[in-house]
């Protein structure tokens, strides 16, 4: 195991994998800005740098700075978390070149599976299905003829990037050129390429997602799905594990698909296959997530394996103690705690944390840095925290969640808490009969999304 290793990260997830470097008896070096100076990542680890200013641009998105922080104080790895500079080919290769172990896949696989495009073509190589579209930067012109081809509803998506930036749904022929135009203006806005490819449109689609586990040996792990339908603008809200959707053929499909990827891929470390699910069970790959996804803890519950314990060994060479299947036990939810206002669309809610009491009892975990008097600044994500349940079936893991639910004190600014209450009592949720759709057509039934 390493001895010391760097958190390239802040907020629950720097939290996260300190305390994990923690049980695993090695020191936490912590990077923060000036505005994260009393944060809680900073007071858990061992040793602290500033990195920069408040602006991600200018502090966790320096690589020299990150890079700086951790040669100075003599660690041996980087966990760059999720976020940031986590899926960034430069910054594994600065880690390499400053003899730093990165705790994930190699820049070279990253790179290209960062290439939604390239990602796409390697995947039915391997025999992934993979969405009707088109493959590489597609014109206006090439996009309405492969329109005409596949059929409307299609989706157009930015080839450099993904979380819902450059991506347009596109109903009919009339509205192709404004959403081309719109889309590709955002791409070069958030990646500095706005080009774009075009994709079938599956609906509804459910998004369902497989988590691997690879070693540098070719051992392959695949730790069953997670369902992550319900979502506002692509983001993610709520998780669970097991889908409600899949049946066993299906499932071993999935993971089977997956496996085969990253054989052909030559993946290593923990990463994340994403499909979507048709209404008749056939599943087309979205994209690959090079890194610990923020819902991993739903896995975690119902495998029982540390997964960021097991990107560690990885990193130092181990090999995987299984492969093939990972054994399953009950039903686990993650609901996202985020400081927007549901009600105003989403809208970041930066703001002071009044008043902090987690949820406590059997089958309750809690992801945060979040504490009575703690700051959300403006300037990062607003994830808050991630609320965790397990229990033996699905309907005992949904009572557990509303408990635990009723029971969070969380004051200060708005916040997706009583929306996720919304949802979990909603009959959609509770049958299991959900789509990627559902905010949009359950908005007006749910008094979260309706408050003034």
């Amino acid at each position: 195991m390493f001895r010391r290793v760097l958190v390239a990260n802040r907020g629950e997830i720097a939290v996260r994998v300190i305390r994990a470097l923690h049980e695993n008896d090695a020191e936490a070096v912590a990077v923060y800005s000036t505005i994260d100076r009393d944060a809680l990542h900073v007071r858990l680890a061992d040793r602290a740098v500033c990195i920069g200013p408040p602006q991600a641009t200018e502090s966790y998105l320096r690589i020299p700075s990150i890079i700086a922080a951790a040669t100075t104080t003599g660690c041996e790895a980087v966990h760059p978390g999720y976020g940031f500079l986590s899926e960034n080919p430069a910054f594994v290769e600065a880690c390499a070149d400053n003899d730093l172990v990165f705790i994930g896949p190699s820049a070279e696989v990253m790179a290209r599976m960062g290439d939604k495009v390239q990602a796409k073509a390697e995947m039915r190589d391997a025999g992934v299905p993979v969405v009707p579209g088109t493959e590489g930067a597609t014109t206006l012109d090439e996009a309405r003829a492969a329109a005409n081809d596949v059929g409307y509803p299609v989706l157009l998506k930015a080839s450099a990037g993904g979380g819902g930036k450059g991506m347009r749904l596109v109903s009919d022929r009339e509205q192709l050129e404004t959403a081309y135009s719109t889309a590709a203006l955002e791409a070069e806005a958030a990646f500095g390429d706005g080009s774009l490819y075009l994709e079938k449109a599956v609906s509804p689609a459910r998004h369902v997602e497989i988590q691997v586990l690879a070693d540098g040996q070719g051992g392959v792990l695949t730790l069953g799905e997670r369902e992550c339908s319900i979502q506002r603008r692509h983001q993610k809200l709520i998780e669970e594990s097991p889908s409600p959707a899949l049946d066993p053929e299906t499932r071993e499909e999935m993971e089977a698909a997956a496996e085969r990827a990253c054989h052909a891929i030559g993946y290593r470390n923990a990463g994340t296959f994403e499909f979507l699910l048709g209404p008749d069970r056939s599943f087309y790959f979205i994209e690959l997530n090079a890194r610990l996804q923020v819902e991993h803890p739903v896995t975690e519950l119902v495998t029982g394996l540390d997964l960021v314990r097991e990107q560690l060994l990885i990193a130092t060479g181990e090999q995987l103690a299984q492969t093939g299947r990972a054994e399953r036990r009950g039903h686990a939810i993650e609901v996202r705690l985020n400081a927007e206002d549901p009600a105003r669309d989403f809208i970041p809610a930066p703001g002071r944390i009044v008043r902090f009491r987690p949820p406590l009892g059997p089958g309750v975990r809690l992801d945060t840095f979040v504490e009575d008097g703690a700051d959300v600044p403006p300037h990062y994500d607003s994830l808050l925290g991630k609320l965790i349940v397990w229990d033996d079936t699905r309907p005992h893991a949904i009572e557990r969640m509303l408990r635990a639910l009723g029971e969070l004190q969380l004051e200060g600014p708005p916040t997706t808490h009583a929306l996720a209450v919304d949802i979990l009592r909603s009959e959609e949720f509770a049958s299991g009969r959900y789509s990627t759709s559902f905010l949009a057509e359950a908005s007006k039934r749910l008094p979260a999304l309706a408050e003034s």
